[in-house]
Formats: C-alpha cells, sequence, structure tokens
C-alpha cells in the first residue's frame, strides 16, 4: 500500500511539472478623473512649459509621486496665464492602485496653495477630459467704476466707468450660434478650425460688478477675453450692438479690439455624458467681496 501511495506520488508530480502555474495577476492600468480649482496668478497658463511654470507641472510632479512613476494629465481645456478656474477637469492613468482619497488629500497635502483637487472618479477607458466634453463654460468678471478693484485685484477685470448692459446684451444675443469667430482668434491659435457654437452668451449687473457667461462646443485660443473686449466697445457706445456682426463677417483678427485681461476669466466646468458617472463638473465663482 505504501508503495503504491509512493508510485501515485510521483505520477501526481510528474503531471503537476506539466501544467503552467498561474502567473499572478497584473496590476492593469486605471483612468483617474480629477477635478481641480485654482488662482491662475503664480503660474503661466495651465500647460506645461520646459521652465516648469504650468499648473500641469505643479500637478504632474505630486501625481508622480504618489503614483511612483511618470503620471501625465489631460485637461478639459488649456487656460492661459493668469486665467483662472473653478473647476477643471483632467484625466491620467496609472498603473498604481491608490485610494481615491490618495489623489485628493494626498495629492493637496504637496500641491502649490493655489491649486486644489476638490475630487477624484476611477473612470472607463473611453472617458477623455478633453474630447468627450461636450461644452464648456467661462465667466468673465468684470468691475465697472472708476477705482480700480483692491480686495480683488488680479480676480476680475476693470473697466474705468459704468458699461450699458442691455445693449451688451443685445450684442451678445448676435454672437450665440455656430459662427466663424477668427475676428476673436489670437494669431498663436493651433485649433483646426475657426469654426465654433457658441450655446450661451449673457450678460448680468451685480451692481457694478458685470458679470460674462459663455457655453460652447469649443473655444479659440483668447476668445472669450476678445469677445469681452468687444462687448465692452458696445457697452460704452463707441458702437452698437450691430457692429460685432460686421466683425464675424470681417473673420480678421485685426478688425476687433485689443485682447481684454486675464484677470477676470475663469474656466467654471464642462459637460460630460452621464455615463461617466462623474460629480458635478461645474462650479460658480466665488469672490472674496
Amino acid at each position: 500500500m505504501a508503495f503504491r501511495h509512493a508510485v501515485l506520488d510521483r505520477n501526481i508530480k510528474a503531471i503537476s511539472s506539466l501544467v503552467p502555474c498561474p502567473s499572478p495577476r497584473l496590476s492593469l492600468p486605471m483612468r483617474i478623473a480629477l477635478a481641480l480649482e485654482y488662482d491662475g496668478r503664480p503660474f503661466c497658463g495651465f500647460q506645461s512649459q520646459p521652465s516648469a511654470c504650468g499648473v500641469q507641472d505643479a500637478l504632474q510632479r505630486v501625481l508622480s509621486s504618489i503614483a511612483d512613476g511618470a503620471v501625465g494629465v489631460v485637461p478639459a481645456g488649456r487656460t492661459d496665464a493668469g486665467v483662472h478656474a473653478t473647476s477643471q477637469i483632467v484625466h491620467f492613468d496609472t498603473d498604481a492602485h491608490r485610494p481615491l482619497s490618495a489623489w485628493v488629500r494626498g495629492v493637496n497635502a504637496s500641491l502649490p496653495a493655489q491649486v486644489c483637487v476638490l475630487w477624484s472618479r476611477a473612470v472607463a477607458d473611453d472617458f477623455h477630459a478633453r474630447f468627450a466634453a461636450s461644452a464648456r463654460h467661462y465667466s468673465y468678471l468684470l468691475l465697472a467704476r472708476g477705482e480700480r478693484p483692491g480686495l480683488d485685484s488680479g480676480r476680475i477685470g476693470w473697466y474705468h466707468r459704468a458699461l450699458d448692459v442691455d445693449a451688451m446684451q443685445r450684442a451678445a444675443d448676435r454672437l450665440v450660434g455656430e459662427h466663424d469667430f477668427s475676428s476673436f482668434r489670437s494669431s498663436e491659435c493651433q485649433a483646426k478650425t475657426p469654426v465654433k457654437t457658441l450655446h450661451v452668451a449673457r450678460v448680468r449687473a451685480l451692481g457694478n460688478l458685470i458679470r460674462f457667461d459663455f457655453s460652447a462646443n469649443a473655444f479659440l485660443h483668447h476668445m472669450i477675453r476678445n469677445l469681452v473686449g468687444a462687448l465692452v466697445c458696445v457697452g460704452n457706445a463707441q458702437h452698437d450692438d450691430a457692429w460685432v456682426l460686421s466683425l464675424l463677417e470681417a473673420r480678421d483678427r485685426r478688425a476687433a479690439p485689443a485682447t481684454f485681461a486675464a484677470d477676470g476669466l475663469y474656466f467654471t466646468g464642462a459637460d460630460y455624458d452621464r455615463r461617466f458617472g462623474l460629480p458635478a463638473t461645474r462650479r460658480d465663482v466665488m469672490l472674496a467681496s
């Protein structure tokens, strides 16, 4: 009996040696979405720069440290130097499996004080912060009074006297729809086409603070700051509201006014399909005053 057991044992071992052992489960990469808010004043814009002065540089540096490997992020939109964000959406891929809280509290512990991660979510592989966005939203805050801003300096734009908000709204209404916005496009713009669909162009007065809200499928480089500059030229009675149509028809940046200051511009979020299961991807602007 003992001999039979020994033979059976040898046979089992021989068979087992022919069957490959299951390999340990590989760590599959995850795609993580984040929402950020930031004060754009200390940075040269969102996009990474050779001098590492972009918001993207600061964020990737901290994410890479937590992931223990290089991490690159993709934003919903690139903001210029001095432009702020209340809800910038980004995504990144990583092999590092960390609690979602690590991508919020852990990252915030090392980010510059002017940047904060608001939330993190694991998302499907087909989520893309830029290409999955169906619309993007910006607000511009403009103080219209004789005295420059003090408490909110750097966070709002300034014009030295009162403006006709109703006239600016009539002009803004003419800009809504699909147009060639070449007259409002920076010479450095890299967009494939100047044709964009502006869904919302709203102008409201909150005392002597004027708020401009814009929503579109996408925006050109400096487009909103150039739109605000044109609307101010209507608000100060330099032109009537129909004048903005002549700017659209010109399709020439030289026909439109100078680019307005970056101070009052905020990227306030982007829209995504509900199937991605994201928290709120839009946030309103909050000021100190």
